[in-house]
């Protein structure tokens, strides 16, 4: 499978997912020169951490697509994951193509709403493409509504306020906290003045209850919304910010004695899936208590990708810890809340530490390839 020749004889790991935990496994079996496969429905790795930013800025996107082929050669292949056969250890892709492996790494990640997913079979180009029409949407639309002040909702309120501050721009949200309830309550509430200090108006405590009757992402003038507590609002252009999922329709019928309430995989302390010692499940879609959150599949994939080099040469397998949570939150380019191992940070040290270019040279570095 490719040129790269395995260190070890029979071993074929094979990567389901190509997100922050799949590119972070395939670089270290890579690095190993252990034999891999990494399997994407899309031709490009998304760095989803600036999705929010390329929704709000024309000629953005093309720095957060960064194709595969170029960093992992024939080790990649294009293709959605229909189920996996345990008893045969293959992979069957839609089309009936089958991938053999001897140990297999699950990151499938989560689904949710566009624009802060794009989970669709889709070259790069058009990928860019999708976000740089989004981007005149939102330019047309004089009044923004966001539904869902989670950590997702806060960002996009606060991008399309700094990229645009002459727009009405409403965030609703079911609760009275804003942003991920792991944080320090001090940090949400900081995220909540940012949001104020930068003009977005805050309906908090409201449901809209008409969520699955409008029309989401397209500018229409004078959308009239109602909430679940009779407040009737105006707005040019609904964005939801909600219900993100466990991406688990390529492994839920194989392994459905190991499923969690939510579609996760439930893992041992080595991150190998209940019931099968070959096979690990890396980022959102491994039942960790813990924020779901790219840094975070980044230290699963270390630990799974160790514990296959582990097993192949009879060493002890190493445990992952959950620790302090560390997040940060980009309000804009200029402003940005956030935590490291459960200490709250200055203002001015997230802007600059993620704001500003959102990560996205850690990518390209990760990847090998010169950001555009």
């Amino acid at each position: 499978m490719g040129a790269q020749s395995s260190s070890v004889e029979g071993a074929h790991v094979v990567v389901v997912g190509g997100g922050f935990g799949g590119v972070a496994a395939a670089q270290q079996l890579k690095s190993l020169r252990l034999d891999f496969t990494l399997i994407d429905m899309r031709d490009a790795f998304h760095h989803n951490v600036a999705a929010l930013r390329a929704s709000v800025q024309t000629g953005f996107a093309q720095r957060t697509f960064i194709p595969y082929t170029e960093t992992f050669g024939g080790h990649f292949v294009q293709g959605r994951v229909k189920r996996v056969d345990t008893d045969r250890q293959v992979v069957v892709l839609e089309g009936g193509r089958e991938i053999q492996y001897s140990h297999l790494i699950l990151c499938t990640g989560t689904d949710g709403a566009f624009p802060g997913k794009f989970n669709t079979t889709a070259s790069h180009q058009t990928a860019v493409q999708t976000y740089e029409d989004f981007v005149k949407q939102v330019q047309a639309a004089d009044s923004v509504l966001v539904v869902g002040g989670g950590s997702t909702g806060v960002e996009m309120a606060a991008e399309i306020k700094t990229e645009y501050p002459d727009k009405k721009v409403v965030l609703i949200h079911s609760r009275i906290g804003l942003a991920d309830p792991e944080l320090l309550p001090s940090v949400r509430q900081e995220a909540k003045e940012v949001l104020l200090q930068k003009g977005v108006e805050l309906l908090l405590g409201h449901k809209v209850s008409d969520l699955t009757e409008l029309q989401l992402n397209v500018t229409q003038k004078n959308t009239v919304v109602t909430t679940d507590k009779g407040e009737r609002l105006t707005t040019d252009l609904i964005i939801c910010c909600t219900g993100l999922k466990i991406n688990s329709a390529a492994y839920a019928s194989s392994f459905s004695g190991s499923l969690a309430d939510n579609g996760a995989l439930k893992v041992n302390a080595h991150l190998q899936v209940q019931g099968f010692s070959n096979v690990f499940a890396v980022g959102d879609c491994a039942d960790v208590n813990e924020p779901k959150m790219a840094y975070h599949a980044g230290l699963h994939a270390g630990v799974a990708v160790t514990n296959i080099a582990n097993s192949l040469s009879g060493k002890e397998l190493t445990s992952y810890r959950t620790g302090n949570v560390t997040m940060l939150l980009a309000m804009g380019y200029n402003d940005g809340v956030g935590q490291f191992n459960g200490l709250k940070l200055p203002r001015c040290l997230v802007a600059l530490g993620k704001s500003r270019d959102l990560l996205l040279w850690k990518s390209w570095r990760e990847m090998e390839q010169k950001q555009p």
